[in-house]
């Protein structure tokens, strides 16, 4: 059985690499078909040039998997497949989707009689070697058709992987476990700038990080990260304080305030990443001219 992969970006690129790996049969397309040229000549996987050559190269019952951009991009693309694939193919988007956006899409491929899963992956660029954590949201059988190239994508066969329940439900694990990743994030970067802060106990960063991810009931993942930079650079001067976000961390806040679910740790967290994009600047301007008007108090001209 061969799988149909669209979109190398870093992360299916990689996951195609260790797909091939394992020799799995896989058809790769790409946007850029010198991207996926370049990939073929790697690991000599085969790759079609279009999707309907990707459609003509998988024998039926097909299965698709998507790897791009959540959004515009994964919409199209999931258009033009509905059209040209066949009723009982399957379809896979592993975009980090809104899950309402998924639910919707299933509904509208089910009406062409096609099958649709929606797989949260996370991994990173470590994906690679660690294997991939993957949250599916389908039918039984739909999932039980991927769970071969599932268990190879995994950290391993038995384990990494998860059937969340029906379609939407693998985006919406996904989702939250994102919010949840914002949360630690931000209290790890807290915690770090209170020590850094005591600069009369002359604290080594590095070596508390260190000592944190044997034992501590605070280790994890994140902290083996955070470990690894501060061992190369405890000042950080040269890294300029913006943090992005991506959508998830929005969306957990959203459904926390639809479901009236207090999650104020991971709703604070998403308003520190738009704190650290500038979004505060004009409301921490107002502050100051309110302070000076009511005390009389200096205001600190920009520089």
């Amino acid at each position: 059985m061969d799988l149909g992969l669209v979109g190398l970006g870093r992360m299916g690129a990689n996951m195609a690499r260790r797909l091939r790996r394992s020799n799995v049969p896989l058809i790769a397309c790409n946007r850029s078909v010198e991207v996926t040229r370049a990939l073929a000549a790697e690991t000599g996987v085969d790759i079609a040039e279009s999707l309907q050559e990707l459609v003509d190269a998988l024998a039926p019952p097909r299965i698709v998997w998507l790897m791009l951009p959540a959004g515009d991009v994964t919409e199209h693309y999931i258009d033009q497949l509905a059209e040209l694939l066949d009723p009982g193919d399957l379809l896979v988007d592993g975009a980090n989707s809104y899950y309402k956006d998924s639910l919707r899409r299933a509904g509208n491929l089910a009406a062409h009689e096609l099958e649709f899963i929606d797989a949260g992956v996370s991994g990173g660029i470590w994906g690679l070697e660690e294997g991939y954590a993957i949250m599916l949201g389908g039918s039984d059988a739909a999932v039980a058709r991927i769970a071969p190239f599932v268990k190879v994508l995994a950290p391993g066969p038995d384990r990494g992987w998860v059937h969340c329940g029906p379609a939407g439900s693998g985006h919406f694990v996904k989702m939250v476990h994102n919010g949840i990743e914002y949360g630690m994030m931000q209290a790890y970067a807290e915690g770090f700038s209170l020590l850094k802060a005591r600069a009369d106990f002359d604290l080594d960063l590095a070596a508390i990080a260190e000592s944190w991810r044997h034992g501590s009931v605070v280790r994890s993942w994140l902290l083996d990260l955070t470990a690894d930079f501060l061992a190369a650079d405890q000042t950080l001067e040269e890294i300029e304080p913006f943090v992005a976000d991506s959508g998830e961390g929005r969306w957990t806040a959203l459904e926390a305030v639809e479901q009236g679910i207090p999650a104020p740790v991971m709703s604070l967290a998403l308003m520190m990443r738009f704190a650290s994009q500038g979004h505060a600047d004009f409301g921490g301007r107002m502050l100051a001219m309110m302070r000076k008007g009511f005390g009389g108090h200096a205001i600190k001209p920009k520089d």
